[in-house]
């Protein structure tokens, strides 16, 4: 059975947006913190090396954010839809007087002992994450927007993953700087309140089989995206 016939199974099991939601939501069995890598680093077995080397490959995910969310304005018609999805480029930009979700991921960067340049300009980045990114990049842009908000809806498992990284790193990496864990603790609030938004939007557009069947494959591959980029890491630092 392709994996389409069991989105569209699921879908149909009970009413039609309960199985839609269940479809969405079942899809944290592909999230990226159960790889091999990410469960490694929540148990405090990561390298200085790989955690350096997580961190600096992660920064271009995290860069890339706000292009994927301007794509999403760019080709979204409701203007509901914008007023409030604009919120997340900001929260990621920052504004001239705070700083934003990419400012608070080099301040990681450095408590985990590199400089701001050698993550910005991308010496660390590997062609698997780069690879990934570009192309989840590529989908926000060219897919129908209902479906690039729904490739978002991996924040709907964010917050339980951050509060265990949180804790973990708390616990296992005590060489890093308290300060430096910001961004996880700001999107244990942001992730939540940006999933429920996505989730009303997806639900209130997608009111057929076929509509639903096409978001639910939008959020898988967004897993596998998030997936691909710890396999490359992990292959590009194995110690």
């Amino acid at each position: 059975m392709t994996s389409t016939q069991t989105i569209t199974q699921t879908i149909a099991q009970t009413t039609t947006t309960e199985g839609f939601v269940e479809a969405l939501r079942a899809q944290s069995r592909r999230y990226h913190d159960q790889h091999p890598f990410h469960v490694r680093m929540n148990a405090g077995e990561l390298s200085r090396r790989q955690l350096q080397g997580w961190v600096a490959n992660r920064f271009y995910y995290q860069e890339n954010i706000p292009r994927k969310d301007a794509a999403i304005l760019a080709n979204c018609p409701d203007l509901e839809v914008r007023r409030r999805w604009i919120r997340r480029i900001v929260d990621h930009d920052g504004t001239a007087g705070e700083e934003g979700g990419i400012g608070a991921w080099l301040h990681l960067g450095e408590a985990v002992g590199l400089t701001r340049e050698e993550i910005a300009d991308g010496r660390h980045l590997v062609p698997g994450v780069r690879f990934a990114v570009d192309a989840y990049v590529t989908f926000a842009r060219t897919k129908p927007w209902v479906e690039a908000v729904a490739s978002s809806l991996t924040e709907l498992f964010a917050p339980d993953l951050m509060a265990e990284r949180l804790a973990a790193f708390e616990r296992c990496y005590r060489w890093i700087d308290r300060d430096g864990l910001a961004y996880f603790r700001a999107r244990l609030q942001q992730a939540p309140r940006d999933s429920a938004h996505a989730l009303e939007v997806v639900c209130a557009h997608c009111r057929t089989a076929e509509a639903q069947t096409r978001a639910v494959a939008a959020l898988a591959f967004k897993c596998d995206v998030l997936w691909a980029m710890m396999d490359a890491i992990d292959q590009a630092y194995p110690d």
